[in-house]
């Protein structure tokens, strides 16, 4: 049945639904939210999570990976539904091996033999969209081969279809619609997924993760084997190892722990902050540790990117931060399509100037009582406001929250501030060919001063103006709010006198209806001349001179 797409859309909408339904009767049925109302929420939401995922499980196709992109959500969902699916891993029960053989003789053209001595039938890795086995070449090679899920390619496009529809159920009957550009997420969800469903796509990115990693000597990236791989089969060298976790394994082979935590914390930190494409799925079963220390990078399947772009944008965020100027953050932020257009950047500003502050503070204790109000306040204004991260930075957020989880595993002394702040240094200084931060503070900060003997031989020219205009800007503001009040009142009294004349005139009392109709009129007339004055008034400041 779950190959059925009208079971399966059936399913994923149903459960769409009937969330909504819980969320909606939640809310009529409790109008004071004190703690306890708090704590109920918060178990709908779990339970809610935990449906989603024994569905996903149980469907498998998209609504896994969905759930993992969901999980990195902390813009759109809360954090009680979203700890639920941090667990959702992609790992799901393997088919049977003859569905996995017809698909790599299709490929392949031939029957097996003719490619490889021999391949175990029994998987060693079954994720929602391949199956990975081990295989022999006929010079007796080791290789890992990975083949696409029986007819996964057909699931996912059904699954998009379904998930079109709960996007415009979202946009229709919840506020997901005013928060986020839901249409440009659905994109971006197809375009991530649909990646993942070309081989060939994963081949481009190993090379190119193995180039770029080549400086890293305890770092390998496999081969693959490009006349075999297609499509819908990856073969590549087979890596020998243990996952990175395996504390035993370290101490059976004498590998030092903090050394394969620091080399694990260099290279991501890497991808983190340069420009270039960084591996988004960065858990245990993906990181390979070899009896020498080093370490092997396989699956490269979910690949993000760090434009070249979103690098200068960065760089003036950080300026912004330093010389105290959120305007020049809350720009680079909404170029980075951070925030959507109807945010209040207004209150962003502020909530931004408010947490950098506590870091200029040199109250250790006054930043630890204020953190965690300020925790909460950032939340808050993120669920309200209009912010949505793009897919890219999504990924990295939730590479960076598997990353961390591995390496406090492997080494749990680690000190984050003291490991980053060189990597930080260097980009920051230009060290990496990007310029120098500090260069481009120097000159943000000396730029008033340069041009400051412009500014008054623009002041000596245009001083008397300048001072007519500042002695008269106070005057038309008065008149601005004179026309307001007064065009205000006369509007009023033009509506009461019509309403007096109309009850006259349908009680045939004729004093009633003469009496409205003339303070109707008197009325209207003067609110024409305040609106006429009031129009002059600001179209002589529109084409003399603005107020700012």
């Amino acid at each position: 049945m779950k190959y059925n797409p009208i079971y399966r859309m059936y399913a994923i909408v149903f459960m769409t639904g009937k969330f909504l339904v819980q969320l909606y009767w939640f809310h009529l049925t409790h109008r004071v939210w004190d703690r306890a109302t708090k704590q109920k929420w918060e178990g709908l939401l779990i339970k809610q999570a935990r449906e989603y995922r024994r569905t996903a499980v149980k469907l498998g196709g998209l609504l896994i990976k969905f759930g993992q992109f969901l999980s990195t959500r902390g813009d759109l969902l809360p954090a009680a539904f979203i700890k639920q699916l941090e667990g959702l891993t992609d790992r799901v029960k393997p088919i049977p091996f003859h569905y996995s053989q017809k698909i790599l003789e299709e490929e392949w053209g031939e029957g097996l033999n003719e490619w490889v001595s021999e391949l175990d039938e029994e998987s060693i890795a079954s994720a929602s969209i391949g199956e990975v086995y081990k295989a022999f070449l006929h010079d007796g090679t080791p290789v890992a081969v990975k083949v696409q899920r029986h007819r996964v390619q057909e699931v996912f496009h059904k699954d998009f279809r379904a998930l079109r529809l709960v996007f415009w159920m979202l946009s229709r009957f919840t506020s997901f619609g005013e928060k986020a550009d839901l249409k440009e997420l659905y994109k971006e969800i197809v375009a991530v997924m649909s990646r993942e469903l070309d081989f060939t796509q994963e081949l481009r990115y190993a090379k190119y993760f193995k180039e770029r990693f080549a400086e890293y000597e305890d770092v390998y990236v496999p081969n693959y084997y490009d006349h075999l791989c297609t499509s819908r089969v990856l073969v590549m060298e087979w890596i020998d190892g243990r996952k990175v976790d395996d504390l035993a394994f370290m101490h059976t082979n004498q590998i030092e722990r903090k050394h394969v935590a620091k080399t694990l914390f260099d290279l991501y930190a890497d991808q983190f902050i340069n420009p270039g494409l960084f591996h988004a799925d960065p858990h245990i079963g993906n990181i390979l540790l070899r009896q020498d220390g080093s370490l092997a990078i396989i699956d490269f399947g979910m690949a993000g990117e760090v434009k070249k772009e979103d690098t200068k944008h960065l760089r003036n965020i950080v300026q912004g931060i330093i010389l105290d100027d959120y305007g020049r953050v809350i720009r680079s932020l909404i170029e980075m399509d951070f925030i959507l257009e109807n945010a209040d950047t207004e209150k962003l500003a502020k909530v931004l100037r408010k947490t950098f502050s506590l870091y200029k503070d040199d109250s250790s204790r006054m930043r630890a009582e204020a953190m965690e109000q300020m925790m909460e306040d950032i939340q808050l204004f993120v669920k309200e406001q209009p912010i949505q991260l793009p897919a890219d930075y999504a990924f990295l957020g939730r590479a960076a929250s598997i990353l961390l989880g591995v390496l406090t595993t492997i080494y749990p002394e680690i000190d984050l501030e003291e490991w980053g702040r060189p990597i930080v240094k260097k980009w920051a200084s230009g060290e990496n060919g990007k310029g120098s931060i500090y260069t481009e503070v120097f000159k943000e900060s000396a730029r008033p001063l340069l041009s400051l003997p412009r500014e008054i031989v623009e002041w000596l020219n245009d001083g008397e103006k300048d001072r007519e205009w500042a002695k008269n800007k106070q005057r038309y503001k008065f008149m601005h709010h004179f026309y307001l009040f007064y065009a205000g009142l006369s509007f009023f009294l033009v509506l009461s006198g019509t309403a007096v004349s109309a009850v006259g005139y349908y009680r045939e009392g004729d004093l009633f209806f003469q009496a409205g109709a003339i303070v109707a009129g008197v009325f209207l007339l003067i609110l024409l001349v305040l609106v006429r004055k009031h129009f002059k008034m600001i179209r002589s400041l529109k084409y003399n001179r603005r107020f700012w």
